[in-house]
This record gives structure tokens, C-alpha cells and sequence, in this order.
């Protein structure tokens, strides 16, 4: 057999297994093993498998997931987070899906401090949950927002996928970065929206809470002082450049538990339970990318990802089809790629060809990012999605794909506004030398 019908055997045995509720990190990692084996050498197999696991578990950019999942951890057992959502209850709760939409803002900001999907999404898992919960919200609705929110942390910087793609097509990594505000902020209320018109056709999904007064929302903003705090040290320093966003993570998790034990909020048997949950959270969540990064050398040395660009690039379409199939690519890529592998496979193939129809590649580099933002949250290899079952594993994998469907579409709405207007991307960009 020819290495790409290995590689579409290995993908079709894939989305068999993960049907299993096999843990798809180690799916990911068997099958692509067994591929790469099978087309190269057993040997050769054995050693990309533990190239790729120490890669990934010994990996300082990646420390940032065991650190912010730590401070998310550590705001929940100290109650910081509960009297958050209690005062945005107050503000929101009574607009339909008001507290999930209070969810995304929180995944939206704490995406500007971190830039990684898998760490917002198992924070905001951990944070958000039991909170929607409390509050009778159906668990389609919250962990889909849980899983669809945490995906704007590759879209507003920092962001490692703009970094990467910076680096591979040497643009700036500056006007990547605010190229990501606006259409993060867009991608923001267009998830909003969903969350109001899907709330609106089906009521029972998130009951409404009762009107407040003036008074009573004032009184409960002193449930944000902790949270403000937190804010204002990881985002200042991180912008000021006091520290990376690495080191944001550790500030912010040193930071929780401070504040945790000097309100006397934070008990010692809630700080271990908080250690116990980060450590094994952030293993599921590295344990999936870990089998991501093998899966995706699989499919690499079979050429699907190659051949499947190199015939878009060569098709007799006008500029605008070419560029049609080319977001089609990595949608369909996306769902079965992890994001950096896909981006890394084909933007040196893809990249000339978009410059030479005379595209700018900045905006480009913005929707690719928007577009892969899409692979997250689809099966199979939806890892935001397998990252918030990993959270809450009672909530059925098929139940958070079904939350997450509706802002596939929000994503999709938002590629195609940008597309025909690219100024939303490179409005703020232009105003840098």
C-alpha cells in the first residue's frame, strides 16, 4: 500500500476508536506509533513517539498550561471565582445565557494573558462549570461555551500559532499580535450572540435569574476586588514587560494563593486539593497534545497534508477559489491535525502562493489562525473538547460537541466578515512601523 492510503486508514481507524471513549491522547499516540511503523521501521516508530512525549512534557513554552490551570485551581477552592460569577449573576443573570455569556468575556480575557487554548479551556472548565452549574445551566450550553471560548486563546495575543507563523513567513510578530484584537473582540460577540439566540429559541437551557436592583449590583462589586488584583498583576507585568507570559502564569498562581490564605478563604486541605487537580488536569491536557504532535508526524511522513496542498495550490481557479479551497483545507485539516502541526506542515507550501495572488500576509496569517481556531472544537480530533471531558467527566463527549456546533458557526461568520473586509484585521497594524 501506498503511504497516503496508510495514512487515510490510520484516519478512518482513528475516528473508529475515539467512538470507543478510549482517552484520546493515547489513541492519538497508538495509532500514529503504529502508522509511522508501519510506513518507516518499528525503531523508528518507538523513537518519534518518545521524541515527541519528552518534547512535549519538557517543553518551558508549555509550562504555562500546569501554571494557569494552578491559579484557576486555586481562585475556585478560595472562592474567588464563585463570588465573580456571583456578581456578574447580579449584572447578567437576567439576560438569556447571561452568565455563559460573562464565560466567554472571562476566556477572552484570560486568552490575552496566557495564549493557550488548552490551558484556558481546562481553566475555565475547572472555574466556570461548577458555577453554570449552581445556576441550572444545561450542560450542553456550558461546557460548549467552556470549549468554544477557550479556543480564542490562539486568536488574541499572545498567541504561540501568530508567533510560529511569524517566524515560518518572517512577517512581524508585533502586527500579528494586533492584527489578533479585533477580530478576537469580534469572534467575542459573535459567540455572545449565539449564546442569546440559542437561549432565546430554547429558554429551559439556561433560566433566567431575577432583576436587581441598583443597589444590590453595586454591593456585590466588592466580589471582584480579588479578581481585579489578579488582573492587574499578570496583565501589567505581562504588558509593561515585567515577565513572559510563562512567568505571568506563575505570578498569577503565587498571586491566588496569596491572596487565597491571606482572606483566610484558602484552607489547607482546599490548597492540596487544588495541587491535586492541576497536576492531573495539566497531565490529560499535555498527554492529548503529546498524542496530537505523534499523529500528526504520522500523517506527515504518509504526504496526505503535502499532496492535499500541493493540488489546491496547482487548480485553474481564479484567486478568490484558490483561496476558497485553501481555508477549506485547513477546516477539514484542522479537524484532524492539531493546530501548530497543520500550520507547520503547510504554510511553507501555501505561503508563496497567497503572496504571489498578492494577499497580505498578515491578514492571512489572521485568518488561518481563525480558521484552524475551528479544529479545536470539531471531532475528531477536537482537543478543546476532549481537554473540558477531561474536566468534567460527566458530561457525555458527544453532549459537548453538540454545545460546541453553534459557535462553529460563530467562527464561520467571522472568516467570512473578514474576508471581504480585511481592514478589520489590519486597521490597528497599520499604525505600526
Amino acid at each position: 500500500m501506498s503511504p497516503t492510503t496508510i495514512g487515510l486508514i490510520g484516519l478512518a481507524i482513528l475516528i473508529i476508536v475515539l467512538f470507543s471513549r478510549m482517552p484520546v491522547g493515547f489513541v492519538m499516540a497508538l495509532i500514529g506509533v503504529l502508522g509511522f511503523s508501519y510506513v518507516v521501521s518499528w525503531e523508528a516508530g518507538l523513537r518519534i513517539m518518545a521524541k515527541d512525549f519528552f518534547g512535549i512534557f519538557g517543553s518551558y513554552s508549555l509550562t504555562v498550561v500546569p501554571l494557569f490551570i494552578l491559579m484557576g485551581q486555586v481562585t475556585f477552592h478560595a472562592g474567588i471565582s464563585s463570588r465573580l460569577f456571583d456578581t456578574a449573576y447580579k449584572f447578567v443573570g437576567h439576560l438569556p445565557g447571561g452568565l455563559a455569556m460573562a464565560t466567554v468575556v472571562a476566556c477572552a480575557g484570560f486568552a490575552a494573558v496566557c495564549g493557550s487554548t488548552n490551558a484556558a479551556a481546562a481553566t475555565m472548565a475547572t472555574v466556570a462549570m461548577p458555577e453554570m452549574k449552581r445556576y441550572k445551566y444545561r450542560d450542553v450550553l456550558s461546557t460548549g461555551t467552556v470549549a468554544a471560548g477557550g479556543s480564542l486563546g490562539i486568536l488574541i495575543p499572545p498567541s504561540v500559532i501568530f508567533i510560529i507563523y511569524g517566524i515560518l513567513t518572517e512577517q512581524s510578530i508585533g502586527k500579528l499580535f494586533v492584527a489578533g484584537v479585533v477580530p478576537g473582540i469580534l469572534l467575542s460577540a459573535l459567540f455572545g450572540l449565539t449564546i442569546y439566540i440559542w437561549v432565546r429559541l430554547r429558554p429551559e437551557i439556561a433560566p433566567r435569574g431575577p432583576k436587581t436592583t441598583f443597589k444590590e449590583k453595586l454591593i456585590s462589586l466588592s466580589g471582584v476586588g480579588e479578581t481585579l488584583i489578579l488582573f492587574i498583576l499578570v496583565m501589567g507585568g505581562l504588558f509593561i514587560g515585567f515577565f513572559t507570559p510563562t512567568e505571568a502564569g506563575a505570578i498569577g498562581a503565587g498571586g491566588a494563593i496569596v491572596l487565597g490564605f491571606v482572606r483566610r478563604r484558602l484552607t489547607w486541605q482546599g490548597f492540596m486539593q487544588a495541587l491535586f487537580e492541576s497536576t492531573r488536569i495539566s497531565c490529560m491536557v499535555l498527554v492529548i497534545v503529546a498524542g496530537a504532535t505523534v499523529f500528526g508526524h504520522f500523517l506527515a511522513i504518509t504526504r496526505i497534508p503535502y499532496a492535499l496542498a500541493t493540488w489546491v495550490s496547482e487548480l485553474a481557479l481564479p484567486n478568490f477559489g484558490i483561496m476558497a479551497f485553501i481555508i477549506l483545507v485547513y477546516l477539514v485539516g484542522g479537524c484532524f491535525i492539531d493546530a501548530l502541526a497543520l500550520i507547520l506542515l503547510t504554510i511553507p507550501i501555501f505561503y508563496p502562493v497567497v503572496t504571489n495572488m498578492g494577499y497580505n500576509p498578515i491578514w492571512f496569517g489572521v485568518i488561518i489562525v481563525l480558521v484552524t481556531q475551528m479544529g479545536v472544537i470539531t471531532p475528531p480530533v477536537g482537543v478543546n473538547v476532549y481537554v473540558v471531558h477531561g474536566v468534567v467527566k460527566d458530561v457525555p463527549l458527544e453532549s459537548i460537541f453538540k454545545g460546541a456546533f453553534p459557535f462553529l458557526v460563530a467562527l464561520i461568520l467571522c472568516a467570512l466578515i473578514l474576508i471581504p473586509f480585511p481592514q478589520i484585521a489590519l486597521f490597528l497594524p497599520s499604525f505600526m512601523r
